[in-house]
């Protein structure tokens, strides 16, 4: 916020969300669902998404086919959006 004459307010009042949109708290449900992905599909997320390999890249790594890089990927998104409503479900 402003104040009138334009300035910016020294103190700046922190937004109050409730505790289950903290930050640290999605970053732990996050982890947690990560680690419950399949292997297969959990290498070729945290290769593509978190190492930043490219399919041409991650199909010379493992050794499998640039399509079966991209429907990993896939599968593994959807899956952990089902896992990540089961742990938010738990709490």
């Amino acid at each position: 916020d402003l104040e009138d004459d334009g300035r910016i307010p020294d103190e700046v009042e922190e937004p109050a969300f409730p505790e289950h949109y903290k930050l640290q708290d999605k970053l732990d449900l996050i982890h947690k669902a990560i680690h419950r992905l399949p292997d297969g599909y959990r290498t070729v997320f945290s290769l593509y998404l978190i190492e930043g390999y490219d399919h041409e890249e991650i199909s010379g790594i493992l050794g499998i086919g640039v399509s079966s890089s991209i429907s990993q990927l896939s599968r593994a998104k959807n899956k952990l959006k089902l896992i990540i409503k089961e742990l938010e479900s738990d709490d």
